[in-house]
């Protein structure tokens, strides 16, 4: 496997002078980048099938096992806060458990049977999503999830770093990332870790982008749990509206701090009626605001 293979180029790596070392490794983490561009198409096709599925009310589902595992929960946690995406439609399966967040846990990539008990266990279905990440390709905790998952009917994504990944044979969606062998052979959480953080990040974001949790370049769907993101999300309301502080925070008191109902009703809809346009077009704010717009004209012209 390229990704534990030593490289020529820094077998000396440990007698370099600091800087040279370092220069090296950074070379090594815009090689990462490269790779993922490379594979820009390959995510593309991957998030628009995911669209279709999550569209439906499927679940998002990261599983792995290690580094890469750790990456994928990562990726997941930050969903819920920056675009609200609803905790019980997330799993997060982490070879290990909990515990393997913060402590390696012996064995536990080898659990064949767990990890296909842990489908079973949650009933994956077909409108669901799996993306199963392994540098190697082949680690059997997550081979064993995706093989699951996909014999399940969901919609499975390999992410691996190897080219004849038994993970990219076998997924539906195939993410490939050539980032080749390592400054530190074996330690997959430098150049393979970074392709694979980027990758899961533009997937993920592209995915709640195209489900309308994006406006405007805006996070209009994020969670104010702090005072930082309260003062941001009156800015972005402010900021899309044009009204004053005072009306932006009734307009936030009314809507229980949801942004999208806030705009609506900034720009005059009434409560009920902002909840049903953002019904009626999937929550896509830009759609609601086109339907309010049409509906007011129309209002306008038996009126006249």
């Amino acid at each position: 496997m390229d990704t534990e293979r030593p490289s020529p180029r820094y077998t000396g790596i440990d007698v370099w002078e600091p800087l040279d070392a370092l220069d090296a490794m950074i070379d090594g983490q815009l090689a990462a980048v490269a790779a993922v561009r490379a594979a820009r198409r390959q995510i593309l096709e991957a998030a628009l099938a995911m669209e279709t599925r999550l569209q439906d009310g499927g679940r998002l589902i990261y599983a792995g096992a290690g580094t890469s595992g750790r990456l994928a929960v990562q990726d997941g946690a930050e969903l819920m806060p920056t675009f609200s995406w609803p905790e019980e439609r997330l799993l997060l399966l982490l070879a290990g458990g909990e515990e393997a967040m913060v402590r390696a846990v012996e064995g536990a990539e080898d659990e064949i049977e767990h990890a296909t008990e842990l489908i079973r266990r949650h009933a994956i279905a077909p409108k669901d999503v799996l993306i199963a990440v392994a540098a190697s390709g082949a680690t059997p905790f997550t081979l064993s999830c995706l093989r699951e998952a996909k014999r399940r009917g969901a919609l499975t994504i390999g992410v691996a770093n190897n080219r004849d990944a038994p993970l990219l044979a076998e997924a539906e969606r195939p993410i490939y990332l050539e980032t080749g062998s390592e400054p530190i052979a074996g330690s997959t959480r430098m150049n393979a870790g970074t392709a694979q953080r980027i990758t899961l990040s533009l997937l993920s974001s592209l995915t709640m982008v195209r489900l309308g949790r994006v406006y405007a370049g805006l996070m209009v769907e994020v969670q104010a749990v702090n005072a930082k993101l309260v003062g941001r999300r009156e800015k972005m309301l402010v900021h899309l509206t044009g009204k004053s502080l005072g009306e932006v925070r009734e307009a936030l008191r009314r809507t229980d701090g949801n942004v999208k109902l806030a705009v609506l009703v900034v720009e005059g809809c009434e409560l009920e009626e902002a909840k049903e346009f953002l019904a009626q077009t999937g929550g896509r704010l830009r759609d609601a605001i086109a339907l309010a717009e049409r509906r007011r004209g129309q209002s306008s012209e038996i009126t006249s």
